[in-house]
């Protein structure tokens, strides 16, 4: 029973007491003093254990610094030797590296060793990276990508730590321990990171299934900055970072973005870390904005003049054509790539890229076999040149006395290969070819 009130103790304000009452801080100024939750924080964990449907996943984001570690070990001995805990459980925390897995394990028995009872409840096992619950058998272990498996195990809660470092789609461990997870009556994953700079990525992919809403048990929580807002402004800063001011150094962060403000290669890993907005930490060529302002549909068919560019792979990366034409005034795109059917799936997990997906959904196109067959692009080049008006086709000259052959086999003549009134024509992709293309696009 709540004290005082005679009201029944919610789940989350059990846990929220028990944080309270027997964890004390880890680190900084205020090392050993009892845990105070703020608001915020609070808010999280009533979001978590109070949801009427229960919950399955919880993904908490927000900017760098504001103690998501911290609340991460809060949360995890809750379900070692808290309310939450049941006997002989296992419970696991799961990032992209050893170190950072070592992070999470070390302020958790940083907790464990300055609290007076559950130093004497739980066993710190440092070179494992291990917290034992001897009492009610409860086992939590670190985990890194870099471990050799994550097969075999049972958990009944996960944290996933910093998921937003994942690249691509995919995460072997994360896919081993949430489909571990089937064994248990309502195991708890709790995401907590900064967003992934790219849509592609696996927090970005979850970030967005649940903003659809389709699963009632996932709760979905993001600090982000407004695109729209002054990304230097004070305000800007706290919509991303709710510790700002507070166990967030307000001075060091303003810092930061004086820094970006004023040199902005730095303003793209700003806006990820600190505004923690889904933006591209190296700078790309094309902006995000840019690129998304041009997209819309592309015509079916090409009537006017049409100009294409090559590249040519050699075994088993990318083969992409492009072909560009004015249409009522605007440039529309049609791109084209290829991979080798034979092997896709594995190539998608070594390059970190969902070729798979993107194949599915049919934005690449497949060959047949375990490489890419010339003969099928050059047929596919010849049927369109019918089709087509294509003026020209630039293409590296790098492999094009191995593609040739299959152009003349297609139907292409010895003219229009080589010559000065040839479709085909060479172009580099160093910096004396591509330098001033480049410039051009850029001012165009």
């Amino acid at each position: 029973m709540a004290r005082n009130s005679g009201r029944v103790e919610t789940r989350a304000e059990r846990n929220i007491r028990w944080i309270e009452t027997h964890c004390r801080v880890p680190e900084g100024r205020l090392v050993g003093q009892p845990v105070k939750l703020r608001k915020w924080q609070k808010d999280e964990i009533k979001r978590i254990y109070d949801n009427p449907h229960g919950t399955r996943r919880a993904i908490l984001s927000f900017g760098r610094k504001n103690g998501k570690t911290a609340l991460s070990a809060f949360l995890l001995l809750l379900h070692l030797c808290g309310p939450e805990a049941r006997p002989n459980s296992q419970l696991f925390s799961a990032a992209q590296s050893r170190d950072q897995a070592a992070i999470l394990f070390s302020l958790a028995a940083k907790v464990v060793r300055l609290s007076p009872e559950m130093s004497e409840e739980v066993t710190v096992r440092d070179t494992a990276k291990q917290l034992l619950c001897g009492e009610l058998g409860t086992l939590y272990r670190a985990l890194s990508a870099e471990a050799s498996t994550a097969y075999g195990l049972s958990p009944v809660f996960i944290v996933h730590d910093e998921l937003g470092q994942v690249r691509g789609p995919r995460s072997e461990l994360y896919e081993a321990l949430e489909t571990a997870t089937a064994a248990q009556e309502n195991p708890l994953s709790i995401v907590i990171s900064t967003q992934a700079p790219n849509p592609t990525d696996l927090l970005s992919i979850l970030i967005d299934d649940a903003r659809g809403e389709h699963d009632k048990r996932t709760v979905l929580s993001i600090y982000e900055a407004s695109e729209e807002a002054d990304p230097f402004d004070a305000e800007t800063i706290k919509q991303a970072n709710p510790a700002f001011g507070d166990f967030q150094n307000a001075e060091e962060v303003l810092a930061m973005a004086e820094d970006a403000r004023r040199m902005p290669s730095r303003e793209p890993e700003y806006r990820n870390l600190i505004l923690n907005q889904r933006v591209e930490v190296i700078a790309p060529f094309i902006s995000r904005t840019v690129w998304d302002s041009c997209g819309g549909e592309v015509v079916e068919r090409f009537d006017g003049p049409v100009y294409g560019g090559l590249d040519l792979s050699a075994v088993n990366d990318l083969t992409a054509k492009v072909y560009v034409s004015k249409v009522d005034g605007v440039w529309n795109v049609r791109p084209t790539f290829w991979l080798p059917g034979e092997g896709l799936r594995e190539k998608s997990r070594s390059d970190r890229v969902p070729y798979d997906v993107w194949a599915d959904q049919g934005f690449l196109k497949t060959t047949p076999g375990k490489t890419i067959q010339y003969q099928f692009v050059a047929e596919q080049l010849y049927r369109e040149c019918q089709d087509m008006d294509i003026r020209k086709i630039g293409f590296d000259r790098w492999n094009w006395k191995h593609f040739k052959p299959w152009l003349l086999q297609a139907g292409f003549t010895e003219d229009q290969l080589e010559g000065d009134n040839a479709i085909f024509e060479p172009f580099g992709q160093g910096y004396q070819s591509m330098s001033p293309a480049l410039r051009d696009l850029e001012t165009a």
